[in-house]
């Protein structure tokens, strides 16, 4: 196996961290193998790839789609974030529990996340290069969207002692309760 799957405390979840293989050149490492993930008993496929770049301190999210929800398989190309999922399957014993994860573009690792969840981040380091595979297909008429703060949900973010840069959108977010109706 070119990787180590390691689950999380919510069903579903997990880290994933790569076997490197470095010398005086560099590095490679397979980043994703169909393979690795069926062995692991997940079982998915990926449709769409997305990039962002962020600045420290930028939280975006937490985002999900309703009625075509996806799976995520994220990772830090570049610095360093705090990622977050949050349950929001109905019948999960876990609903609105969350779980975070550091990742960052020395480790490697990666965050497994399947459909049924919201997504968040805050960038950690001066900047950011944010890569992930999508389930599905984004779908803007079916956005939904959880304010990052929600007292129901209370993740526990880094303090970075600065004010966390939001957009517009992510700032006027519903709660849990009225987010996920």
């Amino acid at each position: 196996m070119a990787c180590t799957f390691t689950p999380c405390a919510i069903d579903g979840l997990y880290e994933i961290t790569p076997r490197i293989f470095g010398d005086t050149r560099g590095y490679f490492f397979e980043s994703y193998s169909e393979r690795d993930f069926a062995n692991a008993g997940v079982s998915l496929r990926f449709v769409q790839d997305n990039q962002s770049r962020s600045i420290k301190g930028v939280l975006r999210g937490l985002h999900f789609q309703k009625q075509y929800p996806q799976g995520k398989l994220v990772q830090v190309l570049e610095g360093e974030v705090f990622d977050v999922a949050v349950d929001l399957r109905p019948h999960s014993r876990t609903l609105g529990q969350w779980q975070g994860i550091r990742l960052n573009g020395e480790k490697h690792n990666q965050f497994y996340i399947p459909p049924g969840f919201a997504h968040g981040f805050l960038v950690l380091s001066e900047t950011a290069v944010f890569s992930y595979k999508c389930t599905d297909f984004y779908h803007p008429e079916d956005e939904g969207g959880i304010i990052w703060n929600d007292p129901e949900i209370r993740i526990i973010w880094p303090d970075l002692g600065m004010d966390y840069i939001l957009s517009d959108k992510d700032q006027k977010l519903p709660g849990f309760s009225r987010g996920i109706a």
